[in-house]
């Protein structure tokens, strides 16, 4: 076995800040040998109390959860996921796009957490819920039910006799959650999809979920039906993302309405938490009616940790290097000191990210320092002595930076590629909210809601073009022909109207028959010139959900890039330095980005590979071979790529000098590999 310094060497740095940004936690895979149990512990109990009070009586509640940028929030959500789960349901709830459609946001997201399958279960939480009921429990004649849709919603409406909206199709369509062939279609109404005709007949239902009205009805029967099993536990978070008030302030009003009307309709059996920056809180409070602030239950505020609890954050991070160290190191935390925590903290309490920015520092000044040592020892032309003053001024430099963003950009892609399997998970507002983050980052003059429909105006946008050509763009994915022709009759209003030189119609979805006046009026405007209509690939929906959850961690100050705690402004520099959109091609049927190489070129497919090394390279410093090889294969998993070809990859930088492996001679294991002085 190594020694503990020959694995340093090689290792990823373990307070490597692409680890930092927590979020989602159906989408963040939060490692439970991280968690430090005394960390919040206080808070996590008495959430559990409460949790424990909602499931006897059955009485909604609400808790707000306040800290200080990097206490700990988004990851405590991750953790109360992990413990409680077996005793709730839980949905995240994101920011929305527009406050005038938040029960819908907050249905597809409950809809969307609950198509989750919990750790240790082979079924999802909707179907966990389902089979959870009363009726369930007669299996005596549940085959028979399974089989005979009508005594199904019969026995349903027997055990709810009343107060269930829209009875008979929303028990339907739990029905048909159960057959294999209409399980998707039945998720998509539940989740509010303004879906098509055909859809509606094959669900034997009369109209899609698509009013505020509707949405919440079905919600609150989410609520009235799981007072027979378990609470469902709403978590709001990313709060700084929502929409902004005409005075600038977050419109928190709208989630404490939803809050309210929880409450006031006495809707049973949730637990509201919502997480919330307290200085944000303090901002924005006096927007919201002092009523609602009143339905909060119960105020959680996020303490600073000791530094007995830091020191255990450290050994947490390092516990995975010392296991394959030979010996193991006498202290828990080698190779960095208590000492280290005494003197940055003066007044012995911190937060955990501040503890993990620090162990990053000091992990890596000191690999640095034991590869200066090494090379000196036995120095030559392939294994060259650098200097230790060069090593210490060059940690955070801006190509260090660029390289660190690229790796949180690809790591926040792949979870993205895995969450998002079609457009059509997103609502038309999340799109285009998402396109007019992406245009505001390359520096276009936007200006939202362009089209004169009121319902259907956060569809769209206009920008102004480098040549300040002006362009109007209407994203609309609702498979609804009725909806459909509403947005086409606003196109044709803006045609006539002028309002743009040029209008981009994006929509993957169907458009419809041919004999429709919503199919004739958008054949009118969009085939031909200079109007277009553009099929949205679902890459480059990925790209652009990638920017927006970016976008939601720099609001609420989780995205940490090395050691810098980017604002939006510097946010966008980084796009832009990295051309990290440079592959979406929806910016650039719109002109809006150069169009990439079209030939084929073996070389480009490995692209992403090549620059997935660099920057890692880029940000270690040296780092082992076969680490190096294992970490590109983890990352690029779903490409048809193998150790041959990353090795191949590896040795063609080499023969470019952009890195270098410090001992070629050493078996490929011992080998180092460190990137070449101004190669990038």
């Amino acid at each position: 076995m190594a020694s503990i310094d020959q694995i340093i060497q090689r290792e990823v740095n373990p307070f490597d800040t692409t680890t930092f940004k927590p979020g989602n936690f159906w989408q963040e895979q939060q490692d439970p040998a991280l968690n430090i149990n005394s960390i919040h512990k206080e808070a996590i109990a008495t959430i559990e109390d409460i949790l424990a009070q909602v499931a006897k009586d059955h009485r909604t509640r609400t808790i707000m959860l306040a800290g200080d940028s990097g206490s700990g929030k988004s990851h405590l959500l991750g953790r109360l996921k992990q413990t409680l789960n077996p005793k709730a349901f839980f949905v995240y709830i994101g920011p929305w796009a527009d406050s005038h459609f938040i029960w819908r946001h907050i249905l597809r997201q409950t809809v969307d957490s609950l198509l989750k399958v919990p750790e240790g279960q082979q079924e999802s939480q909707l179907m966990l819920w389902l089979k959870s009921l009363s009726l369930f429990k007669q299996r005596g004649i549940i085959d028979k039910l399974l089989g005979d849709r009508q005594a199904f919603i019969h026995k349903l409406r027997g055990n709810f006799p009343t107060d269930i909206y829209n009875a008979n199709e929303f028990f339907g369509v739990l029905h048909d959650l159960l057959n294999p062939e209409l399980s998707i279609l039945a998720c998509d109404w539940l989740r509010g999809d303004n879906l098509d005709e055909d859809v509606l007949k094959a669900l034997k239902v009369k109209n899609a979920i698509y009013s505020e009205d509707a949405a919440r009805n079905i919600l609150f029967n989410f609520g009235k039906i799981s007072s027979q099993t378990q609470p469902i536990f709403l978590c709001s978070d990313n709060l700084e993302s929502i929409p902004s008030l005409s005075d600038g302030l977050l419109d928190l009003q709208a989630l404490f309405n939803v809050n309210s009307m929880l409450h006031n309709e006495r809707i049973p059996n949730f637990l509201v938490l919502i997480s919330i920056v307290t200085s944000n809180w303090v901002r924005n409070k006096d927007a919201v009616q002092p009523a609602d602030i009143a339905r909060i239950d119960s105020s959680i505020k996020l303490k600073t940790i000791n530094l007995d609890q830091a020191e255990a954050i450290w050994r947490s991070r390092l516990f995975p290097l010392h296991q394959q160290a030979e010996p193991v190191p006498i202290s828990p935390i080698y190779p960095l000191k208590r000492e280290d925590l005494d003197e940055k903290f003066l007044g012995s309490k911190t937060y955990p990210r501040n503890t993990l920015i620090l162990g990053r520092q000091l992990f890596q000044l000191y690999k640095s320092k034991l590869i200066i040592t090494e090379s000196k020892k036995q120095p030559s032309v392939s294994n060259p002595v650098m200097p230790e003053k060069q090593v210490i001024t060059t940690l955070d430099t801006i190509q260090d930076l660029l390289a660190a963003f690229q790796l949180v950009w690809s790591k926040e892609l792949q979870k993205i590629e895995q969450k998002i399997t079609r457009i059509r998970q997103l609502s038309s507002p999340e799109l285009m909210q998402m396109l007019h983050e992406a245009l505001e980052a390359l520096e276009l003059k936007t200006q939202p809601r362009f089209l004169p429909s009121p319902t259907y105006t956060s569809y769209s946008l206009s920008y102004l073009s480098p040549q300040q050509k002006k362009s109007g763009i209407i994203w609309i994915e609702d498979p609804n022909m009725t909806s459909f022709f509403h947005v086409m009759n606003g196109c044709h209003k803006a045609v006539e109207r002028k309002l743009c030189q040029t209008m981009f119609l994006i929509r993957a979805e169907k458009l419809g028959s041919k004999k429709t006046q919503g199919y004739q009026t958008y054949k009118q405007i969009f085939v031909g010139s200079p109007h277009c209509h553009i099929v949205p690939d679902l890459t480059s929906v990925h790209y652009l959900a990638t920017y927006h959850s970016l976008v939601n961690a720099v609001s609420s100050r989780e995205l940490v890039i090395r050691d810098k705690i980017p604002d939006l402004n510097e946010l966008q520099a980084f796009v832009r330095d990295s051309q990290v959109l440079k592959n979406c091609t929806l910016l650039q049927v719109l002109g809006i980005l150069a169009k990439q190489l079209s030939t084929p070129n073996p070389e480009l497919d490995f692209e992403p590979v090549t620059e997935f090394i660099m920057n890692l390279v880029t940000t270690q410093q040296f780092l082992g071979r076969n680490t190096l090889v294992q970490n590109a294969l983890d990352r690029f998993s779903s490409l048809p790529v193998d150790e041959i070809q990353i090795e191949q990859l590896m040795h063609k930088l080499c023969q470019e000098n952009k890195v270098q492996i410090l001992d070629p001679n050493a078996k490929p294991e011992a080998q180092l590999i460190c990137l070449v002085p101004n190669s990038k």
